[in-house]
């Protein structure tokens, strides 16, 4: 390493936050990076471990200590050649990755970790500014056909790899624009979309083509999901038409609450929200939109959809947030030599949090109340784990004012409808059914169908989309080629 004593001399340094006053003004990002003398004194902590636990911990297997010396040698160029052979999209990661990368780093067994995210962030938009993120298009077309439907980070990233393969790739999308939850799950101010809009530039002048407003199937009778589809194809006709098909759509059949009074008005899932605003905020003319003004706000989920409610209700002039998580609070630190390298359970507070919000652990709902139909507040007791069971406290019942209710407790598996459209088979969660084998991985049932990310894993983390976005792009071109130079 460039500074071998670096950890020993140098202390972590955090991106900042502009003020909290200043940033619920608007929707736009608010952390502030790190400039570059900083971003090297940061990544002169890196140890010259034996063994970098870093690379393991990040779920794309980031090659991080080579690209931390070469910002600590003010090597940037090489250093984004480094990141992008592991991660297609570092300017996504670099802004909504829980960084399990720094809970696995060796400096965090006893010290704070080396801040990996704050010098990928750096990395990548240095390069941006640079201009050193170019197209890169095949030198070789195969002349074989594949669709990937869905456009999230696991879409987008077998797309780009597919297509550098020299495959033409055609990639669908239900809604409007490109992006699936990286576009209207999250929040602007966690990142802003002209982030996705220079991926699909770069995509497309790498000869991905992309069909917007398209559902592959159908939707169920009464769904929630969002579409904004504007025609429909059958998977019948994709199998027909293309030599293979990837399916990367979310899993996005939110979990509800079905307990009294649910059906009262002013009572919405997470997903009926928070894509609205992002619509709102890409210059479009919503009807009857979603909105916290003026209201008590109670979000019911303590994790991250959850908390980008919050930084939402917040923006929109909510009277009061209360968020709640029905598993008692954990540590404000965790145990570090019990669970290093893994991602440890410790009380996390986010940037939406500390704008405003009330949190209520180890609390359960059990009825909506309202008056003319509408909800005005709910019911609650208080649990306790037992047994490896939550139970209710006895006395403990309480009611809160509300006049908004998000549901934010996750997602169940992805629409049914598109697995048994295409006749693939299902796990026991209701995901498409497909390994991770080296030989076969990501293969279902059906003849040339193949799914991963969410559809085939559940509910997680983009850079687990990205991962396997990368690994499905490999399974498909040697399906297609009978080898593969992609990596894995």
């Amino acid at each position: 390493m460039g500074k071998v004593t670096g950890f020993m001399e140098y202390e972590r340094l955090e991106e900042g936050y502009k003020p909290v006053p200043e940033r619920l003004k608007h929707y736009k990002e608010f952390v502030v990076g790190l400039d570059d003398p900083q971003s090297k004194v940061q990544a002169a902590r890196c140890m010259d471990c034996g063994t970098p636990f870093c690379n393991n911990g990040c779920p794309v297997n980031n090659i991080i200590p080579d690209f931390n010396d070469l910002v600590y040698q003010g090597d940037w160029q090489n250093a984004i050649t480094v990141l992008h052979s592991t991660n297609n999209f570092p300017e996504f990661t670099g802004r909504i990755c829980p960084a399990p990368c720094e809970a696995a780093c060796t400096l965090n067994v006893n010290d704070d970790a080396v801040g990996i995210k704050s010098i990928e962030h750096a990395i990548i938009d240095r390069a941006w500014a640079e201009g050193w993120v170019q197209p890169q298009p095949p030198r070789h077309k195969t002349g074989k056909k594949v669709a990937v439907v869905g456009s999230g980070p696991a879409g987008m990233a077998a797309a780009q790899q597919l297509a550098r393969a020299g495959h033409d790739v055609t990639m669908f999308e239900k809604n409007d624009r490109v992006g699936g939850l990286l576009r209207y799950g999250i929040p602007d101010f966690k990142m802003e979309k002209s982030h996705i809009d220079l991926r699909v530039k770069q995509m497309e002048a790498e000869g991905v083509v992309i069909r917007t407003g398209v559902l592959v199937g159908e939707l169920p009778k009464g769904s929630k999901v969002t579409n904004w589809a504007k025609e429909t194809i059958s998977p019948e006709q994709l199998q027909k038409d293309f030599d293979a098909v990837l399916l990367t759509g979310g899993s996005e059949q939110s979990r509800d609450l079905p307990v009294p009074g649910r059906d009262l008005d002013g009572i919405h899932f997470a997903m009926e929200f928070l894509p609205q605003q992002n619509k709102v905020n890409a210059g479009d003319k919503l009807k009857g939109q979603l909105r916290a003004d003026g209201k008590h706000v109670i979000v019911i989920g303590g994790g991250d959809t959850g908390s980008d409610c919050v930084g939402t209700s917040n923006r929109h002039g909510a009277v009061s947030v209360t968020q709640f998580e029905v598993m008692p609070q954990p540590p404000e630190q965790e145990n570090k030599p019990l669970v290093w390298p893994y991602w440890p359970l410790k009380l996390r507070t986010s940037s939406s949090h500390e704008e405003g919000c009330v949190r209520e652990f180890a609390i359960s709902t059990k009825a909506f109340i309202g008056e003319k139909g509408k909800v005005t507040g709910l019911t609650t007791v208080n649990v306790e784990m037992k047994e490896g069971k939550l139970v209710e406290i006895a006395g403990t019942e309480k009611t809160y004012k509300a006049d908004l209710v998000l549901l934010a407790m996750g997602f169940v598996n992805p629409v049914a409808t598109i697995l048994e459209g295409f006749g693939v088979e299902k796990d026991a969660r209701g995901n498409a059914r497909a390994s991770t084998d080296f030989i076969g991985g990501y293969a279902t049932n059906v003849p040339k169908v193949f799914a991963a990310g969410d559809m085939r894993r559940g509910q997680s983390l983009v850079v687990w989309a990205i991962r396997e976005g990368r690994q499905a792009a490999r399974a498909v071109d040697e399906f297609l080629m009978g080898f593969s130079d992609l990596p894995r």
